[in-house]
């Protein structure tokens, strides 16, 4: 089987590593998706493992289409009745990018028409009430060659299902799982943010850490299936949680200077089952202190853009910079949009890396030797 895995700009080595630990077979990679053949039972290990991963589909099929006729043809001629019964419900959404059939109203309205013919023939109806399971069908047109595609992950991934509250601007948990993993966390050396909102990046990091499946704890669409064998998605969560490991030597601070956020961070930490890894405490992030300890910050505060006024957030970024001095050997990541944050950091970064939170542009200034100031 074919499947396609979808992820934030910026993100797809990341992901194509999961993949590969996974044992699938990689065969395309692209702008936010990952194409890999592995067994059927991808969707469930897939949907359960995939941390940097947005959506997994099941792929049905591609084709080239620059005209509305040959879009319906390819679509009618793919094997709809292997995966949708008769009761299903299956709603059509997607994207068109540089090709000629650029109406995604027109296309989803076509690609229905032709998926309903199908099934027509194949069992003998002429109405279908889609009371059933839903599948939702996704196309993808790119430079006129169609791929469509079938939702398995039904939510999206990055809900893992502990974060009930959020701050203002809530980072996704698939991005913070993607810092977490530049960052090289690692037993006996604290892992810390000062800034952490609702304490997504420090969750993750513990996820990690412990080897948990960030999707041990939710549900997918494929659940619910008729092509999905009975029990592949129980045995796959066993197997989960059987991966899990102590990490006893692993600490993570969640600190902000909001009582409001901890709070909340609190509650998400123990939805999340890391109490064990993850304190959580009121704290000004400008009076941090290494304690003596090694350590690593990794952070993502304000831009700007969505919680404060841009000069107000130039001037954190240069009282980080100052504090973040007294850190000495710690090594330092901080994600934001700002393009002069070095500047006002008072440091280049010795590695800056591209990657898009949402639909805002960022940089992730990773610091590896924090003890030198220029």
């Amino acid at each position: 089987m074919e499947f396609v895995a979808t992820c934030l700009f910026g993100v797809e080595r990341m992901l194509a590593d999961e993949i590969d630990a996974l044992g699938y077979e990689r065969t395309e990679t692209s702008d936010g998706r990952i194409t890999f053949e592995a067994d059927a039972d991808a969707i469930a290990r897939g949907n359960l493992w995939l941390r940097t991963a947005e959506r997994l589909y099941m792929k049905a099929g591609a084709f080239s289409a620059d005209t509305f006729d040959g879009l319906f043809e390819g679509t009618k001629a793919l094997p709809w009745e292997q995966w949708l019964d008769r009761d299903a419900c299956f709603p059509v959404t997607g994207h068109s990018l540089k090709s000629a059939l650029f109406s995604v109203p027109d296309c989803q309205a076509i690609i229905k028409k032709a998926i309903v013919e199908r099934l027509k023939q194949k069992y003998g109806l002429n109405w279908f009430g889609e009371t059933g399971a839903k599948y939702r069908v996704e196309f993808f047109i790119f430079h006129d060659k169609v791929t469509l595609m079938i939702d398995t992950s039904g939510t999206p991934l990055h809900k893992r299902g502990y974060r009930l509250a959020s701050n203002d601007a809530p980072l996704r948990e698939t991005l913070a799982a993607a810092l977490v993993k530049l960052s090289r966390p690692r037993e006996g050396v604290l892992f810390r943010d000062p800034f952490c909102g609702s304490g997504t990046i420090p969750i993750e990091a513990a996820l990690i850490m412990t080897n948990t499946a960030p999707g041990l704890n939710r549900s997918f669409a494929a659940e619910e299936f008729c092509f999905v064998e009975k029990g592949v998605f129980a045995q796959a969560r066993e197997e989960a949680r059987e991966a899990r490991v102590p990490a006893a030597g692993f600490e993570a601070y969640a600190s902000d200077i909001d009582p409001k956020f901890v709070s909340i961070t609190k509650g998400n930490i123990r939805r999340a089952g890391v109490g064990s890894h993850v304190k959580a405490f009121v704290a000004d992030a400008l009076d941090i202190s290494s304690g003596g300890r090694r350590g690593t910050v990794v952070c993502n505060p304000p831009y700007g853009e969505r919680l404060s006024d841009r000069r107000a957030c130039e001037e954190l970024y240069a009282a980080m910079g100052r504090a973040f001095a007294s850190l000495g050997t710690w090594q330092i990541y901080v994600l934001s949009s700002h393009e002069d944050f070095e500047n006002f950091y008072g440091r280049k970064a010795d590695k800056v890396r591209k990657l898009y939170n949402g639909m805002i542009k960022c940089n992730f200034y990773q610091y590896f030797k924090n003890g030198r100031r220029e």
